[in-house]
């Protein structure tokens, strides 16, 4: 499943670099993640950087992009093939 960021969000900018899928971007008030680009970081990291980052815990598993770790790695094996193409 995709990840989201909740309205806890304080805008300090310390997820979206480190999202190896470019699925983290600034919204109006706060930062989004675009859920067919969250991979979880599956294919790049054991565990989600911006999760890992976040100082406020406040990107949970997305409940309205419910997927599979089969399904991300599908996900991740597109995106990488679309990058290289």
């Amino acid at each position: 499943m995709a990840l989201m960021i909740t309205d806890e969000c304080i805008n300090c900018d310390v997820c979206e670099p480190e999202c190896p899928n470019t699925a983290i971007y600034q919204g109006p008030e706060i930062f989004h993640i675009n859920p067919k680009l969250c991979t979880e970081c599956v294919g790049h990291f054991d565990v989600p950087q911006c999760v890992e980052i976040c100082p406020v815990s406040c990107i949970p598993k997305d409940p309205n992009n419910v997927e599979s770790s089969s399904d991300l790695l599908i996900k991740y094996e597109k995106l990488v093939n679309k990058a290289e193409a």
